[in-house]
């Protein structure tokens, strides 16, 4: 009979689709997970995975354990939620994942509050290029800028945040957009453009960027050595020497989204944390865009 412990293995398996995907999450050598797979497959008597040179992939069996496994873990997390709970204070660990700006931006000031009222909390910031997996449990919550559309999850919208064009003030303004033809345009690398939200060019009316990065930090720094792009104005307070330009001609208002798991409903630890979270993000958005200020003057940050 398996118990708990290889039902971890197992899930870890299931959801990467790769034995070194899932050793790295469990922090195992991915020869042990393999040998502990086939250890639980000899014991069922049934095939739960075709392996492949692709990489693991769930057979019939091997699905329905996956939801009945899946449905035991998270039984076991609301057991936990709720005993960590009882304390009255936020405990335990919560992985939250989000796109690069959000979370290099706003989420370290935000979790950083929660954690002041919640000294036994464990905050992680999970930061991709990427949307992040719920599914396959890369965290426990996420942030994107377009609600989802498929999946057990519930999706709540946060906040709503702006963007303008903005360079560095000791450089000649742009007056108009075709002025931009002249400049160096930073932006995302078109084929790794992960959601339709973030493809400014089209606003621009441009066919591609001179300086390009996957990474929202990436591209501030590129700003800060000259050329023109698209930015946060929640990130215009730590970057100071930049100003935005052409406000009349571009400005870009986009929404945050809290994405969680729909049986996470049933955590108040989780709906708790979650509470605290979108309050704390509204308030930092609204923080950080007042310090960029409602004109193209350069302005003081404080971060």
């Amino acid at each position: 009979m398996a118990n708990w412990d290889d039902m971890r293995v197992f899930l870890a398996v299931a959801r990467s689709e790769s034995l070194s995907g899932a050793a790295r999450g469990l922090q195992m050598d991915p020869a042990t997970v393999g040998r502990r797979i086939a250890r639980l497959e000899e014991g069922l008597g049934v095939a739960l995975f075709v392996k492949s040179p692709q990489g693991y992939a769930l057979t019939a069996a091997g699905i329905r354990m996956r939801d009945r496994a899946a449905d035991a873990e998270e039984a076991l997390r609301l057991a936990q939620d709720e005993a960590q709970g009882q304390a009255g204070g936020l405990a335990g660990q919560v992985r939250i994942g989000a796109p690069d700006g959000c979370a290099n931006f706003l989420l370290p000031q935000v979790c950083a509050a929660i954690r002041d009222a919640n000294p036994d909390l464990e905050v992680q910031i999970l930061a991709l290029p990427r949307v992040v997996n719920l599914s396959k449990r890369e965290a426990d919550m996420a942030i994107t800028v377009s609600p989802p559309d498929a999946g057990r999850l519930t999706v709540q919208k946060m906040t709503d945040y702006h963007l303008h064009l903005a360079m560095r003030a000791d450089l000649p303004t742009p007056a108009t957009l075709a002025d931009l033809a002249g400049l160096s345009l930073v932006g995302y690398i078109p084929d790794m453009i992960f959601d339709k939200e973030l493809d400014y060019l089209g606003t621009l009316g441009a066919d591609g960027v001179q300086m390009a990065s996957n990474s929202v930090a990436v591209q501030l720094q590129m700003l800060r050595q000259g050329g023109v792009g698209i930015v946060h104005d929640f990130a215009l307070p730590f970057a100071p020497e930049l100003v935005r330009v052409l406000e009349g001609e571009v400005s870009l208002r986009r929404s945050f989204y809290l994405v969680r798991h729909a049986a996470d409903r049933r955590s108040d630890r989780l709906g708790r944390f979650a509470t605290a979270l979108v309050a704390g993000l509204r308030a930092e958005v609204g923080r950080l865009e007042s310090l960029a200020g409602l004109t193209g003057r350069p302005f003081a940050g404080d971060a």
